[in-house]
């Protein structure tokens, strides 16, 4: 069964409905990766370009996995190796690929909103890889998916987020989707890093974070954007670590069979202890397998043909 639409451009736009066919999909493709021979020919005919604006080793590369392994062909622009390094505005380059005959963009960009522009002037379906501080709606899918597969559910289940709140797309795409599931959505950040009205997106807002570490099932940290602070909103890194930090010995504070998870890049000794990264507790290797099963889910979903097998 195809989504209602024929984009991904946040969960924010996604029913409980959509969000688990997503889930279940990328269970039929998680095998395909453990596999001998990697390869389905689903996409095979169909064209993928993958159009990063920002730097990305996760998403690109599992993006690029997920279009070859489904046998599409797959091209990857980078804007600095791109026209864009010599001014040429995202509406020409968009209608230049356009021009190309794609089925699916996947785009990444620094500015909030850029996938939605994509969408309303291509035939092609789109795919938002991150969008400024709005979403990421891929990564909050495969968190999902590692969630379900870890725990066995995803409703009632007490995940706590903490870090850069304010500034994480990825925090946003969490908390619509696992509080739409049914979980109950803690935030913890000093309060120069959450957002304004973050209460209302229905997340549990905290400060102090052994506070908001107590019972939690899973416990999700993020990193400090410094490349997205426009002023110091903290003292520094290595007061942030001391207070907000991740430690085997905070971590006591969740429950004993919680989930240590984290979207990457990790900044290893600021917002989490390499004990902990590296811990049994960590499913954080398991997120990145998890991206790939779930964005072959995503294409596959935008871009077969109806009521095309998803191995065949």
């Amino acid at each position: 069964m195809k989504p209602a639409a024929r984009h991904l451009l946040g969960i924010e736009d996604l029913d409980p409905r959509e969000i688990v066919q997503f889930l279940d999909t990328a269970e039929v493709f998680f095998d395909v990766s453990r596999r001998r021979v990697r390869k389905v020919p689903t996409l095979r005919g169909k064209t993928v370009i993958n159009l990063f604006y920002e730097a990305s080793t996760r998403t690109r590369t599992s993006f690029e996995l997920a279009g070859k392994r489904l046998s599409a062909d797959v091209v990857n622009i980078s804007a600095s190796s791109s026209s864009a390094s010599k001014g040429e505005s995202l509406y020409d380059t968009l209608k230049t690929l356009e021009a190309m005959r794609p089925d699916v963009i996947v785009v990444r960009h620094p500015h909030s909103g850029a996938p939605h522009f994509i969408a309303r002037h291509t035939q092609a379906g789109v795919v938002n890889a991150g969008d400024g501080t709005h979403e990421h709606p891929t990564q909050a899918l495969l968190d999902a998916f590692t969630i379900r597969r870890a725990k066995g559910r995803i409703g009632e289940l007490v995940v706590t987020i903490a870090g850069d709140i304010a500034h994480s797309r990825v925090a946003r795409s969490n908390i619509h989707l696992l509080t739409r599931l049914g979980a109950r959505v803690r935030v913890c950040a000093p309060r120069t890093l959450l957002p304004v009205g973050v209460e209302a997106l229905g997340a549990e807002v905290f400060t102090d974070f052994d506070a908001a570490l107590e019972g939690a099932d899973v416990v999700m940290m993020l990193r400090i954007q410094h490349e997205r602070l426009t002023e110091a909103l903290i003292p520094s890194t290595r007061e942030y670590s001391r207070t907000y930090g991740l430690t085997a010995k905070r971590l006591s504070a969740a429950r004993p069979d919680a989930i240590v998870m984290h979207p990457g890049p990790m900044n290893r000794g600021v917002e989490i202890d390499p004990s902990v990264a590296d811990g049994r507790q960590s499913v954080i290797l398991d997120q990145v397998e998890a991206g790939v099963a779930l964005r072959m889910a995503v294409l596959y979903l935008l871009a077969a043909e109806v009521g095309q097998s998803p191995l065949t």
